[in-house]
């Protein structure tokens, strides 16, 4: 990774913290978020993925209106740090602990390396 995308990842790492931290006191049963990005065809390659406890809380958040409350969050913080994406909603993925335990047996690197 170049000096430049280090910093860049530091910055999203940031930001992102905020937002995930305003998000655990918001939502029921938000866990945490992580990005996945492949800095060669940066912003384009960006994908944030936002993960709940469990499908069933998963479920009653993506038929509210707190999804798109989230990811307005999401798109401002990028915003700020110049990063610039039109359609928001294609770079947000939405995942559970429970999907992750019963199809990876809770294994995140191995999810998201599938996912990216």
């Amino acid at each position: 990774m170049r000096k430049t995308d280090k910093k860049r990842d530091k910055q999203l790492g940031e930001c992102l913290t905020q937002v995930c931290q305003h998000s655990l006191t918001q939502y029921n049963g938000f866990q945490w978020l992580t990005h996945i990005v492949n800095y060669a065809h940066f912003p384009k390659s960006l994908k944030i993925v936002c993960v709940f406890d469990t499908e069933h809380n998963l479920n009653i958040f993506l038929k509210s209106h707190h999804r798109q409350q989230l990811n307005s969050l999401i798109h401002q913080a990028l915003f700020k740090l110049n990063i610039n994406i039109r359609n928001i909603v294609s770079h947000i993925s939405y995942d559970t602990e429970e999907r992750c335990q019963k199809e990876h047996n809770g294994n995140w690197a191995k999810r998201c390396a599938q996912a990216h």
